[in-house]
């Protein structure tokens, strides 16, 4: 994998494992010759992951939506920042750059954009990896709210499959390299009714 889009928030959280492992991940990229494409920000576990590759001489590139480019949020010293006219925009940008993606601890937005990677993995659209470094156990209700999801018909068990999780950067990105994507065509499990 060239490059991999990190999703994470724009706060640290409360706990410093998260920028320490933002900051584990980010070397572990520089090391391995991977570039990251992430939202741009130069705050939170963002600006965490960018300021470590940057010391580092590893390849950031920035996609922001220009409503959010303010002096206060917007990373000044990466290597490309593009920027959107819309957040959907922003997306798509981003999807046409990586190969994969990662999630780590963050809000509502880190959620939106890993679950509308899952969807276009779901659909077919894309076939990349898609990955979550669970650091703190941080992702644990949100994959029990996916079993659950399974277990109530919404969702395929090839399809639940597609997230690989680890709380280990070596052990995520062994998984994502050797990942295949399902072969199933329908989104919709139909099962008779007795």
């Amino acid at each position: 994998m060239k490059r991999i889009a990190v999703f994470c928030g724009s706060s640290k959280g409360f706990s410093e494992d998260y920028s320490k492992q933002a900051i584990l991940l980010g070397e572990y990229f520089s090391r391995n010759q991977i570039g990251m494409v992430y939202g741009g920000g130069k705050i939170g576990i963002m600006g965490v992951i960018a300021d470590t590759m940057i010391a580092h001489q590893g390849e950031v590139i920035g996609v922001i939506p220009g409503l959010l480019k303010h002096e206060e949020v917007a990373h000044q010293k990466i290597t490309q920042m593009i920027v959107t006219k819309k957040m959907s925009k922003r997306k798509v940008k981003i999807s046409k750059l990586v190969d994969g993606y990662i999630a780590l601890p963050g809000g509502y937005g880190t959620l939106d954009e890993i679950f509308e990677a899952l969807t276009l993995g779901q659909l077919q659209i894309e076939k990349k990896a898609i990955g979550i470094l669970n650091t703190n156990n941080f992702f644990h209700h949100t994959l029990k709210q996916l079993d659950h999801m399974v277990q109530e018909g919404f969702l395929k068990q090839e399809n639940r499959d597609m997230i690989m999780v680890s709380d280990t950067i070596e052990i995520l990105l062994e998984k994502m390299k050797t990942y295949r994507a399902p072969q199933m065509t329908k989104v919709i499990n139909t099962v008779p009714r007795k």
